[in-house]
């Protein structure tokens, strides 16, 4: 019995000392992965915590970068760094040092083609004949553009065949635009001038009389006079500079002038400038005409007269190509006249306009950019309205707005007839030609044969190297 309690005894011993050592060792098993558990719930919460506060301030924050980047931005456009750099001088080509603006590179003197795709393809944006037969291209003398109009009558007081320096000299005043350069065209005249009776059509068109202004030299009127086909710019009031055509064939150098109309301020700052004109009147390939007695305070109207009047300044010209002077022509003239005019049968080719369609878009823009004042644009619209202008956005299937600074055309009576309607339009109400232009077209219903063409072809045709002054706003 000993001996069996002996080994009841070492059996209960043994079992009694494996139990709570084998218990222990599972309750600390089981406690560290309860801690485990413990410390990973607890990263969780942290990350659904800050994944809650970014789904709901996340806009602020949005906005909190874009506020950054546009206050970077700005403060990059609003630097206005100076340096010393060698600068070359357009015309002379002479090298020298002086301190100037830094600007954006510039596209002058750029003669790569612009294109544009077509059915997939890539096109020119302009197609030119080739550089061989641009070179023996010749006015179409043969060409005689039916026209329902065959004489257009410029009212006048005095036709004057000389100008006299000291003759007396009256610009507009006060609130009319009307002088003794254009005339005092009334509201009837105006509604009559646009309703062509018979072969013959009477209007106001400048040179209203020889006390007008506008005075150029006897020298340079027989110039003009003797051009058969003509490029024209204007920069007055100490503008724009004059940037050469490049892209010329000698046939075109041979039988095409080019002419710019300079005032005395002009003249003066482009001097300075190191822009000599010769003894021969010329700076380059352009012929500087220089105009004395402007007949406007506007210069922006001013340079309506070289714009639209080409038929009057060059009686004997049969063709024009009108370039404003923020631009520089890099195709041949000829070649311009031909792919434009001639291919397509054409009397007047102008550039669409690239941002909008509608008259009375374009006069919001005017106002909200101040181009012309509230109450000149507003004048000019009610009347519009009044003569039943529609809203359309094309007149007889073309593009009613226009962006004008390119105008290609052939002299007919019609083309100087449209071109006299424009210009009284821009004397009565703003110097925004844009604006009056769509009207003119929509009213003078028996012209044909316009071309307006697209930007990208205007893009080809010059190098646009924008105003040198931005226009500030105007007060009334």
């Amino acid at each position: 019995m000993s001996s069996s309690s002996m080994l009841n005894n070492s059996v209960s011993i043994t079992v009694s000392d494996d139990e709570p050592d084998e218990f222990v060792n599972k309750l600390r098993a089981r406690a560290r992965r309860k801690r485990k558990k413990i410390g990973l719930r607890g990263k969780t919460s942290f990350s659904h915590i800050v994944l809650k506060k970014l789904l709901r301030w996340w806009p602020f924050l949005l906005f909190l970068l874009a506020a950054g980047l546009l206050i970077f931005e700005a403060s990059r456009i609003g630097r206005r760094p100076s340096s010393v750099v060698k600068s070359s001088n357009p015309v002379t080509g002479n090298k020298t040092n002086k301190v100037v603006e830094k600007k954006p590179p510039t596209n002058l003197n750029r003669l790569d083609l612009v294109t544009h795709v077509v059915h997939g393809v890539r096109e020119p944006c302009l197609k030119l004949l080739p550089t061989e037969e641009l070179e023996h291209l010749d006015f179409p003398m043969d060409k005689v553009p039916a026209d329902p109009i065959k004489r257009v009558v410029y009212i006048t007081e005095a036709n004057p065949t000389s100008v006299d320096d000291g003759m007396s000299f009256e610009q507009h005043s006060g609130a009319s635009r009307f002088n003794l350069f254009t005339g005092n065209q009334s509201l009837k005249q105006r509604d009559e001038s646009f309703k062509v009776k018979g072969a013959d059509a009477s209007i106001h068109c400048g040179f209203y009389s020889d006390k007008g202004g506008f005075r150029i030299s006897v020298e340079d009127i027989s110039y003009m006079e003797s051009c058969k086909a003509v490029v024209s710019t204007c920069a007055f009031g100490g503008g724009d500079d004059l940037y050469q055509p490049i892209g010329m064939s000698e046939s075109s150098l041979k039988k095409v002038c080019f002419v710019a109309f300079w005032d005395e301020i002009t003249l003066a700052s482009q001097e300075a400038d190191g822009h000599k004109v010769g003894d021969d009147r010329y700076i380059g390939k352009w012929r500087i005409i220089l105009v004395k007695n402007l007949p406007f305070t506007d210069q922006r109207l001013n340079g309506k007269i070289p714009k639209m009047l080409a038929h009057r300044l060059f009686p004997n010209s049969r063709y024009s190509i009108w370039v404003d002077s923020k631009s520089q022509l890099r195709r041949d003239p000829l070649g311009v006249l031909e792919a434009l005019l001639w291919r397509s049968n054409s009397v007047l080719a102008i550039s669409e306009h690239g941002a909008r369609s509608s008259v009375y878009d374009e006069a919001k823009a005017v106002v909200k950019k101040n181009k012309a004042t509230p109450e000149e644009v507003a004048m000019q619209i009610a009347q519009y309205r009044q003569d039943g202008l529609p809203e359309d956005k094309r007149f007889n299937g073309k593009k009613a707005l226009s962006e004008a600074s390119i105008i290609v055309r052939e002299h007919t009576p019609s083309t100087n007839l449209l071109m006299c309607l424009w210009f009284n339009e821009v004397v009565r109400f703003t110097s925004r030609d844009q604006l009056s232009f769509p009207y003119v077209l929509w009213r003078f219903k028996e012209f044909r044969n316009i071309n307006m063409f697209p930007v990208c072809t205007r893009k080809d045709l010059v190098n646009s190297m924008g105003h040198i002054r931005k226009a500030k706003p105007l007060t009334s």
